[in-house]
């Protein structure tokens, strides 16, 4: 392996001119919350659309499902069209798509025309968030490119905590719609104030087309690519209610994304222009990085979806109230965001990675004492605890990724971390479905071993809530019976609790798994000469 520190001058191709680049962090920070927001917005208000269409809950899935499908396969030509139409122009194209989609998805008239416009919207979205995190580690000098980061990084990890929320608000006290129209009027102020202010300069869009000479789209590689991560995203994504191998749809697409991924490995390896450079992810840095993103996607999507289920199903709390329990930890990270970001500049990432990871692993060790009796603010701290680990991760590994990183390859970077972002969520979401699903079926029946009239402590409980009942008016019939109801109840609630320790323990695991890997990145110069090596 061969190493050189060059001196990188940003911005490389897409700049602020005369504009302060804070200004530019901001406004595709901004459309990038709103596109990564959509991942989880539409989750809470499944139930609100099939009621409209008229259609099942399982058919309105296909709202999520399409949207994480179109946003994969995006993601691995953004780099390619990015270069080719230039940045600037590509992003505008992007977030003009996402707001018109999501126009159309707020007045479309039945499900497959709100499938489609979910289509439109996920090439939209997954196009523009990699393009974004180039532009700023190409608008920023590398002593600032954390704080650049960490703007960036508030719209990414606080997104999916505002989702629920917010989706279920709208959903509960407007309609389900404007789960997608509040996307408009923000998408359109963001693209206007954009095409003023994001500049490309002259010598990098004749750098870029000189570059781009010769230079075919790897179709067959696209292709291969793009079946693989969207034929994993539908198995993920509809694994467990389909019955996983049970079904031949699920062994179908499992099937092809197989096949995908076992053509896709040489071609892209064989290729003098990959449309993404897999070598990139055979890389000591990158590839640490990239499977220390996938896990980090894991936790955060995997947390912001359990959770509130956890304390609805549970705790009897309303949809709005499992919101709040995310906001807290949502505000401690946007201020964390903000710390690290200065932080990031004087300590080296592989170091707050591996404090970010334990941080997570001690908050998700603490949720593995989840009890009947616990009150907001167990939940809320855990979640506060999280909300100061994920910052410590995000933000150094986007640093991380990009050192030894040549300018002109930022973007095939950036779409291959949202890739391992976005399918990391997907695989967390799937991993923690289904420890749930089983786990509770494997507790549930060994719970029930103890639930017989043979067993003294059996008797004993439901002579004393017999007498409860009695006590409160029923007859001696009807509390009995009563009082095998509530046994039921609770065997099922225990078993429930049993679960989620176990799917917390699985969480805490995935978060420790990503200290070895951080300390596998090599020390790097801190706000100065970028690493570039081969």
């Amino acid at each position: 392996m061969s190493a050189a520190a060059i001196q990188v001058d940003p911005p490389a191709s897409a700049s602020a001119g005369a504009v302060n680049p804070w200004v530019i962090a901001i406004l595709v920070a901004v459309a990038s919350f709103m596109e990564v927001l959509d991942t989880t917005i539409a989750n809470v208000a499944l139930p609100y659309i099939a009621g409209g269409m008229g259609v099942s809950e399982d058919e309105a899935s296909w709202v999520v499902t399409t949207y994480l499908v179109a946003n994969a396969i995006i993601l691995t030509a953004s780099s390619f069209l990015a270069r080719r139409l230039g940045r600037k122009p590509f992003f505008l194209i992007c977030l003009g798509a996402f707001t018109l989609s999501s126009f159309l998805c707020g007045f479309a008239p039945n499900l497959n025309a709100l499938l489609l416009c979910r289509i439109l919207q996920g090439f939209g979205g997954g196009g523009m968030v990699p393009v974004a995190q180039s532009i700023l580690a190409d608008s920023f000098p590398p002593a600032k490119r954390g704080q650049a980061f960490a703007v960036f990084g508030v719209a990414v990890v606080v997104a999916p905590v505002v989702g629920p929320t917010l989706g279920g608000w709208l959903s509960d006290n407007v309609s389900w719609q404007w789960c997608f129209l509040i996307n408009v009027p923000v998408g359109v102020i963001a693209l206007a104030l954009i095409a003023l202010v994001l500049h490309e300069r002259p010598t990098a869009r004749a750098e870029t087309r000189r570059q781009q000479q010769g230079v075919r789209f790897d179709t067959v590689g696209f292709m291969l690519i793009a079946t693989f991560l969207g034929a994993l995203e539908v198995v993920l994504d509809r694994g467990l209610e389909d019955d996983w191998f049970g079904s031949s749809f699920i062994v179908t697409f499992t099937a092809i994304c197989a096949l995908a991924f076992v053509l896709m490995i040489p071609w892209g390896l064989t290729r003098r222009n990959p449309i993404i450079d897999l070598r990139m992810v055979a890389t000591r840095q990158f590839g640490a990085c990239f499977l220390v993103m996938l896990a980090t996607g894991a936790i955060l999507l995997a947390t912001t979806q359990f959770l509130p289920q956890l304390v609805q199903q549970d705790f009897g709390y309303t949809a709005t109230w499992a919101g709040l329990v995310l906001s807290p930890g949502g505000a401690v990270t946007m201020v964390m965001m903000f710390v690290v970001g200065r932080v990031a500049a004087k300590v080296q990432p592989k170091y707050l990675i591996v404090a970010g990871a334990v941080l997570c692993g001690l908050s998700m060790y603490a949720m593995t004492n989840v009890y009947g009796d616990l009150g907001f603010w167990f939940m809320a701290r855990s979640r506060m605890l999280l909300g100061v680990g994920l910052p410590l991760i995000f933000v150094p590994i986007m640093a991380a990724s990009y050192d030894g990183i040549e300018p002109s390859r930022t973007d095939q970077a950036s779409a291959l971390i949202n890739a391992a972002r976005n399918t990391g969520g997907s695989i967390g979401v799937s991993i923690v479905s289904n420890v749930l699903t089983h786990r509770e079926q494997f507790h549930q029946s060994r719970l029930v071993e103890q639930v017989i009239p043979s067993n003294l402590q059996y008797q004993d409980t439901l002579q004393r809530i017999t007498s409860f009942f009695a006590g409160h008016g029923s007859s001696l019939a009807q509390a009995h019976d009563q009082a095998i109801q509530w046994i039921g109840q609770q065997v099922q609630a225990q078993a429930s609790y049993l679960a989620y320790m176990d799917a917390f323990w699985v969480l805490m695991l995935i978060s420790l798994a990503a200290v070895p890997l951080a300390l596998m990145l090599r020390t790097i110069k801190l706000g100065g000469a970028v690493h570039v090596g081969h």
